[in-house]
């Protein structure tokens, strides 16, 4: 049975290098999935790498992603 791990949301920031506030910005969008956990959101680790290979897929294709609006 595979264990998920959970990151923090300044955890996720560090991974990815950008703000808290661009994670929130995920998560809140919906680009990221998160569980509430008190007042604090937790993302699914596997979920960061997930959503950092397919934007990093969509660029090397040299498109936007089909999510994305203008």
């Amino acid at each position: 049975m595979n264990e998920v791990v959970f990151l923090t949301v300044a955890e996720v920031a560090s991974v990815m290098r950008v703000s808290k506030m661009t994670v929130y910005r995920l998560v809140h969008s919906g680009h990221l999935p998160s569980i509430r956990v008190g007042r604090s959101f937790r993302v699914p680790e596997q979920a960061v790498h997930e959503y950092l290979r397919e934007s990093y897929l969509g660029v090397e294709i040299g498109g936007e992603r089909q999510n994305d609006g203008p």
